[in-house]
């Protein structure tokens, strides 16, 4: 489908899942070798992320951990800029190495309060893991965001767990508002 609607808003074919799953391998190759003799927990944040981290685990070959945090700052298209948490971080990270795994990464402000809680635990490390990361849509400064699949304008997208209120997370493409 190179058009699809959501809550009468018209989208439009931007990522398929060819280039998805591609860029997908690439980032677990360097995952892999950057964490090779260490046992990282891969966070997902839900509910976004879960399409994403789940890909992306299929191609880790090292042992690791996987563990959720449920959070969320958005209301339709916008950020609302109040995090909600559902899930709270894994008490178990301290001395760990951790690695962040994020649907989207626009404003800053869910990733640096995630860091920011994760570094309470006193982790050996942590990195971020973002599918999409929207440089000009920034609100907040935020560290260097270690591992990106894509940078993207800032439209509003859809698809591969992404949603339009609770819409769209079951598509395998990702889509841009048109």
């Amino acid at each position: 489908m190179d058009r699809i609607e959501i809550h009468q808003k018209a989208f439009e074919l931007f990522l398929d899942a060819d280039a998805i799953a591609k860029r997908i391998r690439l980032l677990a190759v360097q995952l892999n070798l950057d964490y090779e003799n260490k046992i990282p927990v891969f966070v997902g944040v839900l509910n976004g992320g879960f399409l994403f981290l789940a890909d992306l685990i299929k191609e880790i070959n090292i042992p690791c951990e996987i563990e959720f945090i449920k959070v969320s700052s958005y209301k339709g298209q916008e950020s609302t800029g109040t995090l909600r948490q559902s899930f709270a971080l894994p008490t178990n990270l301290q001395n760990r190495h951790v690695i962040l795994v994020e649907d989207i990464v626009d404003t800053g402000f869910t990733i640096n309060n995630l860091v920011n809680k994760v570094k309470e635990h006193k982790p050996a490390s942590v990195a971020t893991c973002t599918l999409l990361f929207k440089p000009d849509a920034l609100k907040e400064k935020i560290d260097p965001l270690t591992y990106i699949a894509f940078e993207i304008p800032p439209a509003f997208v859809v698809g591969y767990g992404l949603d339009f209120d609770g819409l769209g997370r079951n598509l395998k493409d990702i889509y841009r508002a048109v």
